[in-house]
């Protein structure tokens, strides 16, 4: 068995395979192991290893941590998700607490002025509990054909009708059918866009696709920190699948692969010398553009393949302060902080987007890692208060960095930075690490 990439998927199927017997081979291009499950020190001048890229987890489950014997530690957030909103003059924030049913009560009351928006708020989160119940067992077993699936919903009213709002409609109609506020309906869309170009009534419903990675997850839908960030999830699970026998090389160059025959083989280029590898099985964890060049084929992706993602890591010495000042900047950054992500603001992003400009305001989203697991920083930091922040900016669609990222990108970072100012009380600039260049420490990916 040759497996190509060594991302968490790929190391997952190393573990697994070598455990079962079989020969395994794993090859990855990076000159390190885990893919985008990785933490590196990305601000060189300071001893913090960030999440560069993937950053919290919710779709690993618990079967595979035990059958593999992971040491691995999923924290809870005790924030859900804080979103800012000012409201009759005075600036304030809806606050979900991941510890206190009433505290969100009372937010959202705070909010709405009614309970109502809560209780429709807990009975559209039920629809999503009951399609995990159903759903999640099978992402560990072969692929249950979509008909069959609708049959293990015939059970009565609400599992029909979570299997129609989530999987047959569009699910911007379920959303404003449940949800009268503008701002809850946009925290609750959001997790339909994290990563994709789409909006509520897209009639290919990539949204509900993307809405049901986030909210299936060991039938919680909740998202934990890794303690000891993403680096470690990588770490275990190479640990894992060396101690079952699968070898690994990094810093390969694939250059052919031929997949005719009963046998596979991969030509590859390692320290200048081209090497040739055969299997009877070959399994590819990389994208299909890039399968697609490996075996002279022509690749015409979808337009929903194309990724609608902008990243931003950041090293502050110390959390910016508040505009909403009865809450903690503890409390906010702990869970998700929303950005310009109401539905109306949302749609307006995507249309204009669509429309190959950069939007006016850039939705996005920020967490502090080190608020809930700060071993990820140095002694020192953490004793000068030192925190990692990481932002994910939604409606940025590769099309619109495709002719000049250089530009463009930079551009996306400051929107982004003046979203996140609009609802501090100082500059975000002001709390960033310096460099010994005298550069701030914050950095900007596009997709």
């Amino acid at each position: 068995m040759v497996i190509l990439g060594a991302g968490h998927n790929g190391l997952v199927a190393a573990a697994y395979l070598a455990g079962a017997g079989l020969s395994v081979l794993l090859l990855e291009k990076n000159d390190y192991i885990g893919g985008a499950t990785t933490s590196q020190k990305v601000f060189p001048d300071y001893d913090a290893t960030l999440s560069r890229y993937s950053y919290l987890v919710s779709l690993f489950p618990e079967k595979i941590i035990h059958d593999l014997g992971l040491n691995l530690e999923l924290r809870r957030r005790a924030t859900g998700s804080f979103t800012p909103y000012a409201k009759n003059g005075r600036h304030d924030g809806l606050l979900l607490s991941n510890v206190s049913e009433e505290a969100s009560r009372q937010s959202l009351f705070e909010l709405t002025g009614n309970h109502s928006e809560f209780e429709q708020l807990q009975k559209f989160y039920g629809l999503s509990r009951v399609f995990a119940e159903k759903v999640w067992d099978s992402m560990l077993e072969p692929l249950v054909v979509k008909e069959d699936f609708r049959r293990r919903f015939d059970v009565d009213e609400t599992h029909r009708e979570a299997w129609r709002s989530l999987a047959e409609e569009p699910l911007g109609k379920a959303i404003e059918h449940y949800l009268q506020d503008d701002l809850v309906r946009g925290l609750v869309f959001t997790d339909a866009k994290i990563g994709v170009f789409t909006h509520p009534h897209d009639e290919t419903l990539l949204q509900n696709r993307c809405f049901l990675y986030h909210l299936i997850g060991n039938k919680t839908g909740e998202w934990k920190v890794p303690v000891g960030g993403m680096g470690n999830v990588a770490r275990e699970l190479e640990r894992a699948a060396r101690q079952k026998g699968a070898e690994m090389v990094t810093g390969v160059h694939l250059r052919a692969l031929d997949v005719a025959g009963s046998n596979r083989s991969v030509e590859f280029e390692l320290d200048g010398k081209t090497h040739t590898v055969e299997a009877r099985f070959l399994l590819v964890n990389f994208g299909l553009n890039v399968l697609a060049g490996l075996l002279g084929k022509p690749y015409r992706p979808d337009a929903n393949d194309e990724g609608s993602v902008f990243k931003i890591n950041m090293l502050l010495r110390r959390l910016p302060k508040l505009k909403a000042t009865r809450y903690a900047e503890t409390e906010a950054f702990c869970g998700t902080f929303h950005i310009d992500e109401g539905y109306e603001e949302m749609n307006a992003s995507y249309e204009q987007a669509r429309q190959g400009k950069l939007p006016e305001k850039l939705p996005g989203e920020v967490y502090c890692h080190t608020l809930t697991d700060d071993s990820i920083l140095s002694p020192e930091l953490r004793a000068q208060g030192f925190h990692t922040m990481t932002l994910f900016g939604l409606d940025t669609p590769w099309p619109l960095f495709a002719e000049d990222n250089e530009t463009v990108r930079p551009r996306a970072q400051q929107k982004f930075v003046e979203g996140m100012n609009r609802w501090l009380a100082e500059p975000l600039e002001d709390c960033l690490a310096v460099g010994r260049d005298g550069s701030l420490c914050i950095e900007g990916k596009s997709p």
